[in-house]
């Protein structure tokens, strides 16, 4: 009782000092602009906070980034992932773009993607699979067939036809890292598909095949930044591909950025994904970013049970820490929203005090969204401001640039605390 007694207080008042930390003295420009043209926006909040006196593993992070770049060399892995917000990823590629910008020198990989268009469901707008085959998407949150082992993506495509194209491009960005070796993560065990690339065909050194993980692995003797892949079925009997996303890889240093998002998706989501982590093993993360939790708690106050919430967000913290237990991790409370567009969700209060718990006693970072955008019943104040869409959960594309904003400047000024103490 008395050590539970020490640990309330302790945490309080790591809170207390967290929040008195809050100026609007230590805005940078971008933030100043921000809180000019949005003035309930707590944007004097906007940073990461921490809940115990140090954080090994983000102390580690950050000098492996300065290591990076001042010597343009190395590379980082960082992983994001959520549910629609991410699936759109829209605020999640502005922190891409300037990850693999900000610095010269560091122009990183694209790291795991999702043919979600094939899968019949919204894509990001910043690149695009086709296919002239006809294609059958599944959603780890919906649908689960017995012969469906999803893996990080949360997603599958299935398509049963012997000749099977698929094409890949960027679209609408300013970050399209050229890609020398490809990863195909597709059915585990028996995969019967010679693979061609056409005109690219001349460039492929080598195929590597890993049935029993679930992928193939190709390397080209040169950089490439479209695809056009060719699957031949090498068996006369009935066969169903299923993939479960590409991942564009290669040697270039700098920050490998995936964002991993499902319309639905909440904690039991990825839980369930049968090879999240043996996927995630293959690219350990040194960042991991958990924005997952809107759907956890978007129901009524009753139905939301915060020690179920907690134990779920545990045991996903505690399965990345298995596969790397240096990674950093940063634990983003949810937005505001209103629960069937007319109930101020009192949920998300409550998640916040389970994140903080488990950012004190992991030693893992905060970024208080829910805060920053004003606490209870904001989201109304964000859509009359044009920044929130009338289900008062989504953001409008203003608002999720702003959102992408707001989190470049947090993630920086986080840097920068940390080299100003070394220096």
């Amino acid at each position: 009782m008395r050590f539970l007694l020490l640990f309330l207080c302790c945490f309080f008042e790591l809170r207390a000092q967290n929040l008195a930390t809050c100026s609007n003295d230590s805005l940078s420009p971008a933030e100043q602009q921000i809180a000019e043209q949005y003035p309930f926006i707590q944007v004097a909040c906007n940073q990461f906070q921490f809940f115990s006196p140090d954080s090994p593993n983000w102390r580690y992070l950050n000098e492996k980034l300065s290591q990076m770049i001042a010597t343009q060399e190395g590379k980082l892995n960082f992983y994001h992932i959520g549910g629609s917000h991410l699936q759109a990823d829209i605020y999640s590629h502005d922190f891409r773009t300037f990850l693999q910008t900000n610095w010269p020198g560091l122009a990183g990989e694209r790291g795991l993607v999702f043919p979600y268009s094939l899968a019949h469901t919204n894509n990001p707008s910043n690149y695009n699979f086709s296919s002239p085959n006809d294609w059958k998407g599944y959603r780890s949150v919906q649908q689960r067939p017995e012969d469906l082992d999803y893996g990080l993506t949360g997603a599958a495509i299935e398509c049963p036809d012997s000749i099977i194209i698929i094409n890949f491009k960027h679209l609408k960005t300013a970050v399209k890292p050229p890609f020398d070796r490809l990863r195909i993560y597709h059915n585990t065990g028996n995969f019967p598909y010679e693979l061609n690339f056409g005109d690219q065909e001349l460039l492929v050194t080598n195929v590597s095949h890993y049935p029993e993980l679930g992928y193939t692995e190709v390397q080209f003797s040169d950089h490439l930044d479209s695809l056009d892949l060719m699957f031949v079925k090498q068996v006369e009997e009935t066969f169903t591909i299923s993939l479960y996303g590409f991942e564009f890889l290669n040697d270039l240093p700098g920050i490998t950025y995936t964002a991993i998002g499902i319309n639905g998706a909440s904690l039991p989501t990825y839980l369930s994904n049968t090879h999240f982590s043996r996927d995630l093993e293959l690219r350990p993360p040194d960042l991991f970013i958990f924005s997952v939790g809107t759907n956890d708690a978007h129901c009524s106050y009753e139905a939301f049970n915060p020690l179920v919430y907690k134990a779920n967000l545990e045991k996903l913290l505690l399965q990345i820490l298995a596969i790397n237990p240096n990674c950093a991790i940063l634990l983003t409370v949810p937005n505001d929203d209103y629960y069937m567009k007319k109930y101020p969700n009192r949920n998300t209060q409550r998640q916040r005090e389970v994140i903080m718990q488990l950012a004190a006693q992991y030693q893992m970072a905060i970024w208080d969204f829910y805060g920053i955008m004003g606490e209870l019943g904001s989201s109304k104040t964000w859509k009359n401001a044009g920044l929130m869409q009338a289900d008062y959960v989504h953001f409008t594309g203003t608002g999720y640039h702003l959102k992408g904003n707001l989190l470049i400047e947090a993630f920086m000024k986080n840097l920068a605390v940390f080299q100003n103490k070394n220096n």
